[in-house]
């Protein structure tokens, strides 16, 4: 069997998890503007422990520290954030902002309007605005953006926050 170097190991491993890296991110929706802080911090913590196992290795310990690292920072967390990264909530708003996107185009207007979007929502079935309550009875999120969208009309949460720059849509929890 050949032996392979501590440091063509780690540039191996460094290389791999970049790789995952990437393509965690690129398979998440680009209008979801939350993650990129997370995932940057992951890649550089999975980038440190690859160069741990370019060091010396005289100790065990060190080196299965490195690998757990690697399996945590470099696989683990991306994967499971790309998993996580769009709930039903979101899934809802990201439809929504593209139905509204859609009918600004169709309008030919280059912005996309509260009312699109109130169209689109209440189209999919869905609610415009924070419910009113005993506590708050006025309705919240539903006269500028950002705008608080509900898949279900008849409940309060969960709920996703839409806005639009012109025709680009940002979809965040709120």
């Amino acid at each position: 069997m050949v032996a392979v170097s501590s440091r063509v190991q780690a540039f191996a491993a460094g290389g791999f998890c970049v790789v995952v890296a990437v393509a965690a991110a690129l398979a998440v929706d680009l209008r979801l503007d939350r993650h990129w802080i997370l995932r940057g911090l992951t890649l550089a913590l999975a980038l440190c422990c690859a160069a741990l196992l370019a060091g010396p290795q005289q100790r065990r310990l060190r080196r299965i520290i490195a690998a757990v690292g690697l399996a945590m920072f470099g696989v683990v967390f991306p994967v499971t954030t790309t998993t996580w990264a769009s709930p039903p909530e979101i899934d809802f708003a990201l439809q929504v902002a593209t139905d509204a996107k859609v009918a600004a185009e169709k309008a030919a207007s280059s912005v996309v309007s509260v009312d699109d979007v109130k169209a689109a929502a209440a189209a999919r079935g869905g609610a415009v605005g924070s419910p009113p309550t005993d506590k708050t009875p006025e309705v919240r999120g539903a006269d500028a953006y950002p705008l608080i969208l509900r898949a279900d009309p008849a409940k309060g949460r969960p709920w996703a926050c839409l806005s639009f720059v012109g025709l680009t849509a940002r979809v965040r929890p709120c």
